[in-house]
């Protein structure tokens, strides 16, 4: 596996990062034993957010015993104002148990933040990295249009986007737009929330880019040695994996949910992000969860819809939601009677 660096940051790691979003699950010893496992199998980059409840706690407790010049720490703020992106900020260095974040990201944004737009949230961000509290500004966001007009803009010295092999030609297109302005490009979301399986596949694909930084989203040991099996070793893209890879972006071609969370709130609590994908989710991993009596009563909300088309005025690819849950919700139930055998 190679090492790639992310654009101007002259931030340069293995192409096998870790995405801390699901350590928030594992109680706070397994997340320090799997983040620790982590940075001595050779991930250096750590990705989190202020969001993400406490996994920047448990990394900061992980990290805090390695030289902190021995890795980087990306995370996130979802604030809307400069006094929330303060209070953000300083949460995060106390959490994170450090005096800088390497890049600090503005979190899923549905607007490209500038210098003089009124919001003043730009600025914060070169105050911060005047202060030295970060190092370098990053955003992330689900929305290929804000992307576009991100990497445009030249404010930004990375992007955080998902990206996968079943992404559209004009989502995977960013990672070159963010080349040619040397800007850094973290793929998030690589394994489309859960969809894509095949890890080898995934890294093959990933390594024909290499301005780009997966952070894998790991909650388990047996997950994280699966990645780090792929340190020591060169994985590139044979006619047999782009074989597999063409399959599977047939098989789930069309209208599908990508998991993004966009959609939410739903006024029921209806959980949209994955009920509206079970079709998919209860077929390509292991179905006794989804089965569970938690799993059945999530997917009976369903009935309960609105048809308030909030969640699809909010879908970034256009799905007409409600339709796509009925859909999920139906061959779920023939599941469940046995009708349908997976």
């Amino acid at each position: 596996m190679h090492d790639i660096t992310l654009g101007s940051t002259g931030i340069t790691v293995v192409q096998n990062c870790f995405g801390a979003l699901p350590i928030q699950r594992r109680d706070k010893e397994t997340a320090v034993k799997i983040l620790r496992r982590a940075y001595e199998g050779g991930m250096r980059l750590f990705d989190t957010a202020r969001a993400y409840t406490d996994s920047e706690e448990k990394l900061g407790e992980a990290l805090k015993i390695y030289p902190r010049d021995s890795y980087y720490i990306t995370t996130k703020t979802t604030a809307k104002t400069p006094e929330g992106f303060w209070k953000d900020l300083e949460t995060s260095l106390e959490k994170l148990q450090t005096s800088y974040i390497d890049v600090y990201q503005f979190h899923m944004v549905k607007q490209c933040w500038k210098p003089g737009d009124g919001s003043g949230m730009y600025e914060c961000m070169e105050e911060a990295k005047k202060q030295g509290k970060i190092r370098h500004i990053g955003v992330t966001t689900h929305l290929v249009q804000i992307a576009e007009e991100i990497i445009e803009s030249g404010l930004y010295e990375t992007l955080q986007y998902p990206m996968s092999y079943i992404s559209l030609d004009r989502e995977i297109d960013l990672v070159g737009k963010c080349k040619e302005k040397n800007m850094g490009f973290i793929c998030m979301k690589s394994l489309a929330g859960g969809l894509l399986t095949n890890t080898e596949a995934m890294t093959a694909f990933v390594s024909q880019f290499d301005n780009a930084a997966p952070i894998w989203g790991i909650q388990k040991e047996e997950e994280l040695e699966e990645w780090l099996s792929y340190m020591d070793k060169e994985v590139s893209m044979t006619e047999e994996i782009r074989s597999f890879i063409e399959k599977e972006k047939k098989e789930l071609s069309g209208d599908f949910c990508r998991g993004c969370g966009y959609c939410l709130p739903c006024p029921v609590d209806i959980e949209i992000n994955n009920s509206a994908r079970m079709s998919q989710l209860i077929r390509r991993s292991p179905s006794e969860g989804y089965l569970s009596p938690a799993w059945q009563e999530k997917m009976m909300r369903i009935e309960s819809c609105l048809h308030c088309y909030q969640c699809a005025s909010r879908c970034p690819y256009g799905l007409d939601t409600p339709k796509l849950l009925e859909k999920n919700l139906e061959d779920y139930k023939k599941i469940l009677s046995g009708e349908v055998k997976i």
